[in-house]
């Protein structure tokens, strides 16, 4: 198995270790010396023997490059990144839920296989693997070996319910992952389990961090903060130090996709985070979404007009990034904001906010009271598009 992936990123080519952080870009003319000293069973060059041993301490050997490097060729698309929900269903019933729907459905094992082969050839080095809750489905460990084996990057996103089971334990230490990333929703089983609305789910999240720790596996974490967890975030916190490597917080819970307010009643009012101005993101250009049917969209939120791969193939992606571009674009309640040039949404989703109706304070501009220089507070002027403008 591969112990190095040297692969075309973008307009250029990197070096990566699977389960390593950072990486080495490296010239054109390295890559296809690399290429080449694969393809013909030579032994890898001395520069990327030094460099591999420099970066991560590792000894490449004198034998063939062939067994321990993979070069991904070169493709003609562009794509680098991409989220695949192996699967709706899920073993939690979480009151903040972005899904419209959490049935268990899907591609069967071979539609899986094709689709992963899919994603290879348009050019995917770093993979999301989500749900839903992908360790349950079925095809899991076979889909993750086979993503392993085209030389992605993978990045599991779970509840943590079941790292503790020998089949994920054994599949994520002989081939590790990117990165591992547990959601977190609470720090004891009153908040925990009234979230997820599963009896028993804060006592599977322990077990399956304990049993990661135990056996290495790094864990990242995702803080939910919602009106259940708001008065543990300091020990939520102290979970993810004594757990994770690291972690990031989430408090701007979102409706449903497609604009069903029902999550938002989980949000945690003054802990909402609108101080980072929204720049734009690849979404549709250098990443894309897929759905457990193989439905390409830009991303996880921005679903509209999907692409069916399996049938399309890869010539369905070069229209992706028009659909993208035009899904970006700030119409009805948002064409003509004066406030665009500060506003911290994206486009889908302040869509969804509006389908849903929520209140203008929980994510735009517009409904937030600045204080004025005298002491006093003011507020915006509505939105040209009406109550639900962002």
């Amino acid at each position: 198995m591969h112990q190095i992936i040297a692969s075309p990123q973008q307009n250029g080519f990197v070096v990566v270790r699977p389960g390593a952080r950072g990486g080495m870009q490296i010239p054109r003319a390295m890559y296809y010396e690399l290429s080449e000293a694969v393809e013909g069973g030579q032994p890898a060059p001395r520069w990327l023997l030094d460099a591999v041993a420099q970066a991560w301490g590792l000894s490449l050997g004198d034998g063939p490059a062939l067994e321990t490097v993979l070069v991904r060729p070169v493709t003609r698309l562009n794509y680098s990144r991409a989220t695949w929900e192996i699967n709706k269903g899920c073993n939690f019933n979480c009151e903040h839920c972005y899904l419209a729907d959490r049935q268990f459905a899907g591609l069967p094992r071979d539609g899986k296989e094709r689709l992963l082969h899919l994603l290879r050839d348009a050019g995917i080095l770093w993979l999301q693997i989500t749900g839903g809750e992908p360790t349950i489905d079925g095809d899991f460990a076979h889909a993750y070996r086979l993503a392993y084996g085209c030389g992605m990057l993978i990045e599991v996103l779970t509840n943590g319910s079941r790292l503790h089971r020998p089949e994920i334990l054994e599949l994520l230490t002989s081939m590790p992952p990117h990165k591992i990333t547990v959601s977190l929703y609470g720090a004891t089983a009153e908040s925990f389990d009234s979230l997820t609305r599963r009896p028993g789910a804060f006592k599977l999240l322990m077990k399956g961090l304990t049993a990661a720790k135990e056996n290495r596996v790094p864990v990242e974490f995702a803080l939910i903060i919602t009106k259940h967890n708001a008065h543990e975030r300091a020990s939520m916190r102290s979970i993810a130090a004594e757990f994770g490597t690291r972690y990031s917080e989430y408090a701007n819970i979102s409706p449903t996709y497609d604009g069903n307010p029902e999550p938002l009643a989980a949000q945690a009012p003054g802990f909402l985070n609108k101080s980072a101005v929204f720049t734009g993101c690849p979404a549709g250009h250098t990443f894309f979404h897929v759905d457990p049917h193989g439905l390409a969209t830009m991303c996880k939120v921005g679903r509209e007009n999907p692409i069916p791969l399996m049938s399309e193939g890869l010539d369905g992606l070069l229209r992706l990034p028009a659909i993208a571009d035009a899904q970006m674009l700030r119409v009805g309640g948002c064409s003509g904001c004066a406030l665009s040039q500060r506003c911290a949404v994206c486009r889908p989703v302040a869509k969804a906010r509006q389908e849903a109706r929520a209140p203008l304070q929980s994510y735009c501009q517009h409904g937030i009271k600045e204080e004025t220089d005298d002491g006093h507070t003011r507020g915006d002027h509505p939105a040209p598009g009406g109550p639900n403008g962002a």
